[in-house]
């Protein structure tokens, strides 16, 4: 079932959202060669808590961190560790925040220091699929309008879109319906409602769009060892267009 939320329930959801953009914009000071995943997710730990939200991702089914540090073939569920990032690395830093009872979720890709044409061109198509994807986010449309728009510049621009890791509703649970891939046909698919709240968060691979799932349970890669880049905002269907809970 999807929750619908009222104007006033989105409203409150606003809190978490910018607690976690407030997230990135300082952490993004710290990103470059030498620092590591750990100190990276260490530093989110302790401005979450500062900004008095409460961190989600340590201990849900066992994840061992505060955040989640997805470096270069890592999909998604990177877990923090004593590895230095390297000039031409990309990282993706996934934040979930509560807040008075409410989530938000995000996810940013960072290049750090020089990073190659091809990871620059990645990274700027998938955030154009994220872009794409939230300006269909209207009452009356569907998802697939999202879904579509997304694989079509995507696969366009010779990359491809992962299946298996799913976008997801959220509010007073991280995970809420409709749980989606970003793949998709505009016209079809559940109809988009004021009050929805939702992810959008296109991975996009530099190769195949198969992954692979680490020993750790957790760690998903490409199939190919390509590299893989995320955006992720969570957003709000309302009468005047999509609202973006996490800008930043």
């Amino acid at each position: 079932m999807i929750i619908l939320k009222s104007p006033k329930e989105i409203e409150a959801m606003k809190p978490a959202g910018q607690i976690v953009a407030d997230c990135y914009r300082e952490a993004a000071k710290l990103i470059e060669p030498g620092i590591t995943t750990r100190e990276i997710n260490d530093f989110v730990a302790r401005h979450i808590t500062k900004l008095g939200g409460k961190q989600f991702t340590k201990g849900y089914n066992g994840f061992p961190a505060e955040t989640c540090t997805s470096v270069n073939d890592v999909v998604a569920h990177g877990i923090p560790a004593n590895r230095e990032l390297m000039d031409g690395d990309l990282l993706k830093l996934d934040i979930v925040v509560e807040y008075g009872g409410w989530f938000a979720d995000s996810c940013w890709c960072y290049a750090v220091g020089n990073i190659r044409p091809e990871a620059q061109k990645l990274m700027k198509v998938t955030k154009e699929c994220l872009d794409l994807g939230i300006a269909r986010a209207l009452p009356g449309g569907r998802l697939g309008d999202i879904t579509s728009a997304i694989q079509q510049h995507a696969e366009a621009n010779g990359f491809s879109v992962v299946r298996d890791l799913l976008a997801h509703g959220i509010g007073r649970s991280l995970h809420e319906e409709p749980s989606y891939e970003h793949i998709g046909v505009a016209g079809k698919g559940v109809r988009l409602k004021e009050g929805m709240v939702f992810t959008i968060e296109p991975m996009i691979n530099e190769g195949t769009f198969r992954i692979t799932i680490d020993d750790d349970g957790w760690t998903a890669r490409t199939a190919d060892g390509k590299l893989s880049a995320q955006y992720e905002h969570t957003i709000a269907v309302t009468p005047n267009g999509p609202l973006i809970l996490t800008a930043h």
